[in-house]
């Protein structure tokens, strides 16, 4: 009365030949897309990426006068 393994089938997805233009649509007009995005939101690019770009310079200006230090 112990439970009999029972034998599954996998499941297999595919795309079928006829429908292969699925994601076509994501990729047309990319640059006029991200141009649009950028241009509806550039203070938000603006504000996200000046602190990146202020501290990696702030490092790279740190590490170059960190190793000039020892010439003076």
């Amino acid at each position: 009365m112990g439970k009999q393994p029972v034998r599954m089938k996998a499941v297999v997805y595919a795309l079928s030949p006829f429908q292969q233009k699925v994601m076509s649509g994501l990729y047309k007009d990319l640059p006029g897309k991200i141009q649009q995005k950028v241009s509806e939101n550039w203070l938000n690019a603006v504000l996200f990426l000046s602190p990146l770009v202020g501290t990696y310079a702030y490092v790279q200006q740190y590490k170059e006068k960190e190793k000039l230090a020892h010439r003076y």
